[in-house]
């Protein structure tokens, strides 16, 4: 588990160390850590560090003097080092002092061929875009750029990215992730964190490990059988349109080894698809009498919106089982939020952007932890906010963010796979949170597999039934990591 930070719990924690801050040790730790990488980043890209030349851009406070400090280390290491100052009445005086001594050259342009850029521009305080000068401080900046605590331009506690900002290869950062690491992740790169000694408080941002997501996987025991495992209820889709039942349904398939019932009108091209799924014809609310018991609910894929959809969502949210809420659905409920907020059982909602802005009333804005954190207390419901970094609140316990790595599931009909996933983890006994957290996991894992194909490295894009005959593959990989242990 790893907890992302805020700016002020990251300040907090560092006033806690009283002489350790004031007496500038916590920066001399943190500028060794950085230099580590730069000449680590150095060993690797060119096979030796003497000779090679870097180029740190740097701006006003403690963001610049790690930049300086770690310089003149580089420096003494046989690194030709240059600093262009974006704010040259303001730079760090003890990190600049330092970077002359060994050697540093303070330029005016950052000119020539450097194996290395170090941006040291904002810090965790900084907010907005680069502004004028920093930004024509990067455009002659052709190297890979290590990035002090947060890209410039990307603002640390909600991730928005604003234009004009630094691209990192990789972000060194200081006793531990701040927000934006998760948030705006494809913005920082790899993230190497350096411990300085501090401590800070719990985080309400955490993402789980792989190996937690594995060991949250539920697979047969000895006692098992197909009813104990977990039935889901599917309602998606329709004879016209039955894309959306078929990979919702697989989905499910894919997920636990329990039972999967279809109620709809696309039982036939379900079943043809999946011939292990138990499908009824349902077209109205009464007819879900006859589906069979099931331990979750999943509604609202391609389910439509008119008022025989409207009645089969309150019917479903009238039971005393888990639900997930997705597409149509969370647009139905959009009208009637009651609906969620008066229920018992728990219910999970899966939107995407526009969706949230539907069921919110307002759009998700820039910080989209406080957005889906807000929301589930309206609702009393766990709310999973798709994006490259899903979020999952509940607003009780931490927000749980996965960073999917790669955007390729941006794809019509992965979210109805995604919701398969996680409605099957409701079935099988797992808390609304959790479950989200999972799927939206493994359904990152499966994206990533299904465009690698034959692991080339390079990828391809692909479709929802790509993505979802990866699902089992995927799930292997996130249990090979963890114990196995239900």
């Amino acid at each position: 588990m790893i907890g992302h930070h805020t700016a002020d719990e990251i300040r907090a924690a560092e006033q806690a160390t009283g002489e350790l801050l004031t007496s500038g040790v916590l920066m001399r730790r943190a500028a060794t850590g950085l230099a580590h990488v730069i000449l680590s980043e150095l060993r690797l890209r060119r096979g030796a560090i003497y000779g090679a030349r870097v180029v740190l851009i740097v701006g006003a406070g403690d963001n610049g003097g790690d930049a300086l400090h770690a310089g003149a280390l580089v420096r003494a290491r046989g690194v030709a080092v240059d600093a262009v100052l974006t704010a040259p009445d303001r730079a760090h005086p003890g990190g600049l002092a330092a970077l002359r001594r060994a050697g540093g050259r303070v330029v005016s342009v950052a000119s020539g061929a450097y194996d290395l850029a170090v941006d040291g521009v904002v810090g965790i305080g900084g907010s907005g875009p680069l502004r004028p000068t920093a930004a024509a401080a990067f455009e002659h900046v052709t190297a890979p750029i290590i990035a002090v605590d947060i890209p410039s331009g990307v603002d640390a506690d909600t991730g928005q990215v604003h234009d004009p900002s630094v691209v990192a290869e990789v972000t060194v950062t200081f006793g531990t992730r701040r927000r934006a690491h998760a948030l705006a992740a494809h913005r920082c790169g790899r993230i190497e964190c350096i411990d300085i000694g501090i401590d800070p408080p719990a985080a309400h941002l955490v993402a789980l490990g792989d190996a937690e997501i594995g060991d949250l996987w539920p697979v047969p025991g000895p006692a098992d059988d197909k009813y104990t495992q977990g039935v889901t209820g599917v309602i998606a889709g329709s004879d016209r349109f039955p894309g959306a039942a078929v990979l919702c349904t697989g989905a499910a398939v894919a997920a636990t080894s329990g039972m999967v019932r279809y109620a709809g009108s696309a039982a036939s091209q379900v079943v043809s698809r999946h011939p292990e799924i138990v499908a009824s014809m349902v077209r109205e609310a009464g007819d879900l009498d006859d589906v069979g018991r099931v331990q979750a609910w999943v509604i609202g894929p391609g389910a439509g919106t008119d008022s025989r959809a409207a009645d089969l969502v309150a019917a479903v949210l009238d039971t005393d089982v888990p639900v997930l809420l997705d597409a149509d659905a969370i647009t139905v409920v959009s009208e009637h939020r009651s609906w969620v907020a008066d229920r018992v059982a728990p219910t999970l909602l899966t939107p995407h952007a526009g969706e949230f802005a539907r069921l919110a009333g307002r759009p998700v804005g820039a910080d989209r932890v406080a957005a889906v954190t807000d929301l589930a207390v309206e609702l009393g419901a766990t709310v999973l906010l798709k994006g490259r970094a899903t979020l999952v609140a509940d607003g009780a316990g931490p927000v749980l963010v996965n960073d999917a790595g790669s955007s390729w599931a941006a794809t019509a009909g992965a979210g109805d796979v995604l919701s398969g996933i996680a409605g099957a983890l409701l079935a099988a006994g797992l808390a609304p949170r959790p479950a989200a957290a999972a799927a939206a996991r493994a359904h990152a894992r499966a994206a990533s597999l299904a465009a690698q194909g034959d692991g080339d490295g390079r990828g391809a894009p692909i479709g929802a039934s790509d993505l979802l005959a990866a699902v089992r593959p995927a799930i292997r990989v996130l249990r090979s990591v963890g114990d196995g242990q239900r």
